[in-house]
């Protein structure tokens, strides 16, 4: 369906303003007509700088696509964030400069949040809350929070879906396809990348975002995790109060990481804190497999230096006890340095390369692990062997599951925050006696017993289900419905050989057959011309004989295999 005019020149307007803001970072031939170096006729006019804008020309490409994303607005800062989460697809620095980008816009009137709110409730906000406070604590690109009070005297923060940040989104979705299909085709550097699946990616995230119930089941998932852990507190979401647009949960105390005057803090208890963080998120991985995806400082509140609040729960990773058992091995094998294990217990992971690559990538790995022999574990950079090893596996083009790029994210902006409380903080040191311990637990006996158990369990479900399977299959042969289905790959390769070698057989038996019915006839003829006792007629034959293996042990000679 066509839109609407007005509609059509709106969307013109906004890709004029893009190509004119891309232009200005540099990258205005991403959507210039022409050639890809940017050289072509239309080129785009690059848009003036405000007062207050620093000129970036001259800056590193990643800082330059941060300030590009951040200035273009919250849609794009989102689309910033999920690229920042696929290094296999970026370089490295970009990646870096896009894990720092903030989802901050400017607030709505209160107006506008009313209209949706008593929308949602299907009653005014005075019958809902003893009290709201109608200016925002923060905004952001889809919705904005406010704090308010609930009759029974419970404070609460309401976070508001913006009246129009649905239809904004789709619209900017659609122009992000547009820009998507123009990259694609006018930069040949891009072709690796599959552009316009990246944007469906994004618009699935997105989409779900726009339902603040998933949040809410987020949070309440972690409530459960930490119910019996005094040294983090997650807040309680109010259902009553809760739908797709709204999300109204308890007010929790405490100074956002991002906004600590860490000088005021003694060393101890900086030390403290960064170890009570990077605990929290090693609980959440190791011991839950359900984990906070995006522990930026502004997402962490300090009660105490080791008491947390945790908010914001929209981005999460799941991990299966069978992946944290395999991550936990991979970890200690890199911790202690065991080379050769690690492509095995990659391949645990769901990591999938070419037979052929695994010398050359734990090579590799070689390489880089023995850059750190001997090292204490306090004094390796946890950033740093993480970016390599990642490097590594991008850089070999092997697959890497979409949990896990979460998680690296997620433990590298760990790692940067613990830095930034507590410079001489490892993240390693802190996660090493959770994997030692989850190592352990796998031999407790309690555990044995209820892993016996259960394969006890799936090996009667399995034999009970075996005459079933074989009456099925007896069935199909009988109805003539079976099916078998050969994966031909290389097959024509293998095919090939086999047909050369029993061409090979069939001449070597023909030069045998010509060579024994040769030897009978002159041997046993007695009429005609003969040459030392041979009859003549059996000569041709021997000639033959001779002649088929001599060419055929020259084709031999020739392939090299004897």
């Amino acid at each position: 369906m066509t839109p609407p005019r007005g509609e059509r020149r709106q969307n013109l307007a906004r890709l004029r303003e893009i190509a004119q803001v891309a232009a200005r970072y540099g990258f205005g031939y991403l959507l210039s007509r022409g050639s890809s170096d940017g050289a072509g006729a239309g080129a785009v006019a690059p848009a003036p700088l405000s007062a207050d804008q620093p000129d970036l020309r001259g800056a590193p490409r990643g800082r330059r696509v941060r300030a590009m994303l951040d200035e273009l607005g919250p849609t794009f800062v989102k689309f910033g964030q999920l690229l920042s989460t696929r290094p296999d697809l970026l370089p490295q620095d970009i990646v870096q400069e896009l894990r720092a980008l903030q989802d901050a816009a400017r607030p709505v009137p209160f107006e506008a949040v009313r209209g949706v709110m008593e929308e949602e409730l299907g009653l005014r906000i005075e019958q809902v809350f003893l009290s709201f406070d109608e200016e925002p604590i923060a905004a952001a690109s889809i919705g904005q929070v406010h704090r308010a009070t609930l009759p029974g005297g419970q404070e609460v923060v309401v976070k508001v879906q913006r009246p129009d940040a649905e239809r904004q989104i789709e619209a900017d979705i659609q122009l992000l396809y547009q820009a998507a299909r123009v990259a694609k085709e006018r930069v040949k550097r891009l072709n690796f990348i599959d552009l316009v699946g990246l944007v469906d990616e994004f618009a699935r995230s997105v989409r779900h975002e726009l339902d603040y119930r998933a949040e809410a089941r987020n949070a309440e998932v972690f409530r459960r995790n930490f119910a019996d852990d005094e040294t983090v507190h997650v807040p309680r979401i109010y259902w009553r109060q809760t739908s797709a647009r709204m999300i109204t949960m308890e007010r929790v105390g405490g100074t956002s990481l991002a906004h600590l005057d860490l000088e005021a803090l003694s060393l101890e208890d900086r030390r403290a804190l960064a170890h009570r963080v990077a605990e929290t998120w090693m609980k959440m991985v190791f011991l839950h497999g359900f984990f906070h995806a995006d522990p930026h400082p502004a997402n962490v509140l300090m009660q105490t230096p080791d008491r947390l609040a945790l908010v914001d729960f929209g981005m999460v990773g799941q991990l299966t006890p069978r992946d944290r058992q395999a991550a936990v091995r991979l970890f200690l094998d890199i911790v202690d340095q065991e080379v050769d294990r690690l492509p095995r217990r990659l391949r645990e992971l769901g990591v999938r390369y070419p037979p052929e690559l695994e010398e050359d990538f734990r090579d590799q790995l070689a390489i880089i692990l023995q850059r750190y022999y001997g090292v204490a574990l306090a004094e390796i950079d946890a950033r740093e062997l993480l970016r390599e090893v990642f490097q590594t596996i991008y850089r070999l083009n092997i697959e890497l599951p979409a949990r896990w790029a979460l998680l690296d994210k997620a433990i590298a902006t760990l790692a940067g925050v613990g830095l930034e409380i507590y410079p001489d903080f490892n993240v390693f040191e802190t996660a090493r006696p959770y994997a030692r311990r989850m190592v352990t637990q796998r031999f407790r006996p309690d555990k044995v017993v209820e892993r016996t158990q259960g394969n006890l369990e799936r090996y009667a479900e399995a034999f009970l289900e075996y005459p079933f399977q074989v009456s099925e299959l007896l069935q199909e042969l009988r109805d003539g419905e079976l099916r078998i289905t050969i994966d031909q790959a290389g097959f024509s390769e293998h095919t090939d050989k086999i047909e050369k070698s029993a061409n090979r057989l069939a001449l070597a038996l023909l030069a045998l057959a010509l060579f024994v019915a040769s030897s009978l006839i002159g041997t046993l003829a007695d009429a005609g011309p003969q040459v030392v006792g041979i009859a003549v007629i059996s000569i041709p034959g021997f000639l033959a004989a001779f002649a088929v293996a001599a060419w055929l042990a020259f084709g031999i000679a020739r392939s090299g295999r004897f």
